[in-house]
């Protein structure tokens, strides 16, 4: 090469340098932040990654959801027996290729199991069809009874269920004795109020080690996680999004959560979306978050919302509770749920 020709690469070398030093600061203020892996741990000892694969819903879609989601680097998959979901994790672990052994999973008893002596069998047929040995977390859905027996959702002349009469602090010692014999490595609850949750901690002998519950930034309940907090029991976020799924009518006119124009500016910042701050809003709070999705691009995504806040943004977004609840099935299923919490209308 001419020293002509060096010269000339020299100078072109310097322009790029140049070049590129003058877009450093919008670079910095466009912080890319990627996935952190974060765990959470149990009053157990254990482990629970904070970004849960949640697969309410369209049944029919969840073993290759399930498996994407594992490809993608989820470790924790969240079902319970009444999604009837509990096969198509089994299929898309299988599928997956990753060991049972690297992957945290969340089932739930149903209200048609609460009599102490269904509890256990309820929980093995789970374990059937989900083709393990144990759970890693096995949580009580709801505090409300439903007649014993075969049928998930036995229905009175008014179309609405037939309450049991088992009490949720003895179905929750059957639970306990589940965890005794090995086949749930923890077990906790879903749905309590405060009221319900301090009799229970009171009158069993395990303290529940997760209470998965509707929790983002439009219902925030800190007084309710101050108390979780103070009791050693992991709180797991279902419906992180809100309003997002299209099964919850209230609220129509707010918008959606995800769109909230807080959360899109801090979004800005970080280079993430609305919903990807909510999840990391919640992990920030040392939380679990459970978003679902049967959409490859989506289930990505929400991993990736998995990255730190700066403590101002996490403030921020304390900032803007509504102290709105989307889910209240207590008409339906014959229960006052909720009653003590914010966000209680009816």
């Amino acid at each position: 090469m001419s020293s002509k020709s060096i010269s000339s690469a020299i100078n072109r070398v310097g322009q790029v340098t140049q070049q590129l030093s003058s877009q450093a600061p919008v670079k910095q203020q466009m912080r890319m932040a990627s996935t952190a892996n974060t765990v959470h741990k149990l009053n157990t000892g254990a482990t629970m990654p904070a970004v849960g694969f949640g697969t309410w819903q369209d049944k029919d879609a969840q073993a290759s959801a399930v498996e994407t989601a594992l490809r993608a680097g989820y470790r924790h998959i969240d079902t319970a027996r009444i999604y009837g979901t509990e096969p198509m994790v089994a299929d898309g672990i299988a599928k997956s290729g990753v060991p049972r052994s690297q992957i945290f999973i969340t089932t739930k008893l149903w209200n048609n199991s609460h009599d102490p002596k269904s509890v256990e069998p309820a929980l093995d047929a789970s374990l059937k069809d989900l083709g393990m040995e144990y759970v890693d977390l096995y949580l009580m859905h709801w505090p409300s009874p439903f007649k014993d027996g075969e049928s998930m959702f036995p229905k009175g002349e008014d179309g609405k269920a037939i309450p049991g009469d088992a009490d949720y602090v003895e179905t929750y010692k059957a639970m306990e004795e589940c965890q005794r014999k090995g086949k749930a490595k923890a077990i906790g609850v879903s749905n309590f109020s405060q009221s319900e949750m301090e009799r229970l901690v009171k009158e069993a002998s395990i303290v529940p080690a997760a209470h998965q519950y509707e929790c983002h930034p439009w219902l925030q309940q800190k007084k309710f996680a101050d108390w979780h907090k103070e009791k050693g029991i992991h709180i797991m976020q279902y419906s992180p999004f809100g309003n997002q799924n299209p099964i919850y009518s209230k609220g129509e006119d707010l918008g959606k959560l995800i769109d909230d124009p807080t959360l899109a500016e801090i979004g800005k910042k970080y280079n993430k979306s609305g919903a990807q701050v909510a999840l990391a809003w919640g992990i920030a709070h040392g939380r679990n978050v459970l978003p679902k999705s049967k959409t490859e691009n989506r289930i990505v995504q929400n991993l990736e919302g998995d990255f730190k806040l700066d403590p101002e943004d996490v403030k921020k977004i304390d900032s803007i509770d509504k102290k709105f609840r989307f889910n209240d099935p207590s008409a339906n299923f014959k229960w006052n749920f909720y009653a003590d919490l914010d966000g209680k209308t009816n």
